[in-house]
């Protein structure tokens, strides 16, 4: 294979490592999100129960 680089796996490489802060601010905004899921899954929640069980009930 003319061309190609040979890749081999280096026990010391640790990959990409974060900083103290970067990992509070990953942790922050995965918090961030869940709060959101959650918000949207409650509203879902909510108007189900406005519109009723009439929601249940239509043609296919």
């Amino acid at each position: 294979m003319s061309g190609a680089i040979a890749m081999t796996k280096n026990d010391k490489d640790e990959g990409v490592v974060l900083t103290d802060a970067q990992k509070r601010a990953r942790r922050s905004r995965s918090i961030a999100i869940a709060f959101g899921l959650g918000a949207l899954v409650i509203l879902f929640y909510i108007v189900t129960l406005v519109k009723g069980p009439g929601v249940l009930v239509r043609p296919l």
